[in-house]
């Protein structure tokens, strides 16, 4: 029953003309009083969401009336059943987050104008769907039936969808045909079900012929499937149980921009040369958290990221990245590099690579060859001892730098070796072995972390060399209140965080006015 004070919200003035929305969102009804409807036949919203009602408290007469209504939104409510019947002229119905197990044939059948239907987050079951659905509605672009309890691909789906979101179901079938009308569809969601091998078919994707995104992520499969279509320009296959990539599979999909196959079971050989080499214009490639020994052979010659972290690479050779000439983004982190077995040629001929994480490695001193494009350049978590200015020679566009974790200590580190860092804004060199502040830092560093080393004094010319400052960070160091000297913070006009906790006694150090700022 409605509460008194929502009754009295709903009533109905004397001399009230009927207005084209009607709102009682985020309230706490439990019924529509359907008696009121009638008197609003011009109504074209209808926004119920947020609310208790029950299917009790929304009976069939309560749309009657409403022979103009085009948007209905009843999400996160109490349903167990939709209405059986909506206007003809309706155009979109959300009736997410309920408890809906049932729809009936004119729920959304004979809805020429519908166009988006949102039943994510409900309880239907393919019982629950009968196969006339969608029956004289031509029009539906939008579908989603995502986190219900749905086993298989519901037949008779409208041939007009554009986007079908069927994620976080129970599907471990595909029928053959259900999507052999749906030419028109551009995104298909199947995500986080059960699908194997033997869900699909060469024929299941292969009439697609608009689809560019494919999520089968979160599922069983073993292989990459058959009859992708040529205009799939994404297609997402991590978590999965894929062992090898057969290069017939990919043969159709030429136009693939985005390949995601993170968090497999591809082993040394899963990647035969020449398997990518048909995807001219892949732009992206994920392989992070499988088994590979070594970067794939034969890249394709436009790919602009190779994100392959948590893997078993060991080596690099002067050509294994030669193809990819274009790659502005690679990341070998977490895998088993040596130094010794860094080519010195490796990365040399990446002219155009902008970011290089090889972060958790084994790598005693930094790669030579490095290009001279780095913007960003992770290597924290080895085990670098040395640091010299012929490593970072050239570097003058490097950003950020992260050698946090390693094993450096100052007097490892060459004079000279920070002047080539002319742009360098972010050095992290946290949890090392550094007993002082390092000197020489460059002129345009912004954020120095020195956490967790063994500092236990700050000189006055500790940051002469770094004016433009913005925050330092000397938690868990040996630091005392005496270790300080006040000096070292002058001319820091910029400085607006200093983090001297965990250290052996509170260390305080006043950061200057605001408004001293230049």
């Amino acid at each position: 029953m409605l509460s008194k004070c929502s009754a009295t919200r709903l009533a109905t003035p004397p001399g009230y003309k009927p207005r084209n929305v009607f709102t009682p969102q985020n309230n706490r009804l439990q019924e529509l009083p359907y008696n009121e409807l009638s008197r609003l036949s011009g109504l074209r919203t209808l926004d119920l969401h947020s609310n208790l009602i029950s299917s009790e408290g929304l009976p069939d007469e309560a749309f009657e009336s409403l022979n103009q209504l085009e948007n209905f939104y009843v999400a996160h409510n109490k349903l167990s059943v939709a209405p059986q019947f909506l206007p003809r002229s309706l155009r979109v119905a959300d009736l997410a987050a309920n408890e809906v197990v049932e729809i009936f044939p004119l729920t959304f059948g004979e809805k020429p104008a519908l166009r988006s239907v949102y039943l994510h987050n409900n309880r239907l079951r393919n019982t629950g769907l009968p196969p006339n659905t969608f029956h004289g509605s031509e029009a539906v672009t939008t579908l989603s039936l995502s986190s219900n309890q749905l086993r298989y691909l519901p037949p008779s789906l409208p041939a007009s969808l554009e986007r079908l979101h069927l994620q976080n179901n129970l599907i471990s079938k595909v029928p053959r045909g259900a999507l052999s009308l749906q030419t028109q569809l551009r995104e298909l969601y199947l995500q986080h079900n059960q699908l194997t091998d033997s869900s699909l078919d060469a024929s299941t994707f292969s009439k697609l012929s608009s689809l560019e995104y494919l999520d089968l992520s979160h599922n069983q499969l073993a292989t990459v499937p058959e009859g992708l279509p040529a205009t799939l320009t994404i297609l997402h296959l991590g978590r999965n149980c894929i062992r090898h990539v057969d290069a017939v599979r990919l043969h159709r999909a030429r136009g693939l921009r985005y390949l995601l196959l993170q968090h497999n079971k591809l082993e040394a050989s899963a990647l035969p040369a020449g398997t990518l080499r048909p995807l001219r214009t892949l732009h992206t490639l994920h392989l992070y958290g499988n088994r590979l020994e070594h970067v794939p052979p034969a890249l394709p010659r436009h790919l602009q990221a190779l994100v392959m972290p948590h893997n078993r690479v060991a080596a690099l050779g002067a050509r294994d990245l030669v193809s990819a000439r274009a790659l502005a983004e690679l990341n070998l982190a977490y895998n088993r590099l040596a130094s010794a077995r860094v080519h010195p040629g490796a990365f040399r001929r990446l002219r155009a690579l902008r970011s290089l994480d090889l972060a958790g490695n084994q790598l005693s001193r930094l790669p030579e060859g490095l290009p001279a494009s780095l913007r960003s350049l992770r290597l924290q978590r080895n085990q670098l001892r040395t640091l010299e200015p012929e490593q970072l020679a050239g570097l003058n566009k490097l950003r950020e730098l992260n050698l946090a974790h390693n094993r450096l200590r100052v007097g490892d580190i060459g004079p000279g070796t920070w002047h080539e860092l002319q742009a360098l804004q972010v050095l992290d060199l946290g949890h090392n072995e550094l007993s002082f502040v390092p000197p020489d830092l460059p002129e345009t560093l912004e954020e120095l972390h020195l956490q967790a080393n063994r500092i236990s004094h700050v000189g006055p010319e500790a940051f002469l060399s770094t004016p433009r400052l913005r925050a330092l960070f000397l938690r868990a160091n040996r630091l005392h209140m005496t270790s300080i000297t006040a000096e070292a913070f002058q001319g820091l006009a910029h400085l607006r965080v200093v983090d001297t906790a965990e250290n052996p006694e509170q260390v305080l150090v006043p950061l200057p006015p605001k408004g001293k700022e230049p």
